[in-house]
């Protein structure tokens, strides 16, 4: 099992975003605060403005949403995926790009954060 920690602006959107687009189940909610949704062996943790991980630092730097560290989702048919995403107005950071193990692309959650869609060659 691994475990990941998104920071989000709006739990229920991130909530809506992950189970009706990429095939996540909601296992947890702590108001509009927190969330855990699942997918295979792989936890989210969805952290809004109004939970601890949100909290300024001490020198004062705010967590946020958004960089370039992901999550990566292995699929078996990336290009029907990501034109069913497309079709669903899922954002796209580039385009499909093939690489020595395989292809993969990176999508955007709504509040920034980079989910990389992964297929094996």
């Amino acid at each position: 099992m691994a475990t990941f920690r998104y920071l989000v602006t709006d739990v229920e959107a991130a909530i809506a975003f992950y189970t009706e687009r990429l095939g996540f189940t909601l296992r947890q909610q702590m108001g509009p605060a927190f969330a855990v949704v699942a997918r295979a062996d792989l936890s989210l943790w969805l952290a809004g403005p109004r939970s601890s991980a949100a909290r300024p630092m001490p020198d004062g730097r705010t967590p946020e949403p958004g960089g370039w560290n992901r999550l990566v989702l292995e699929l078996d048919d990336l290009e029907a995926e990501v034109a069913a995403l497309k079709e669903a107005g899922v954002s796209f950071r580039n385009d499909i790009v093939t690489g020595p193990g395989g292809k993969q692309i990176l999508l955007e959650d709504p509040d920034g954060n980079p989910i990389e869609l992964f297929q094996a060659v």
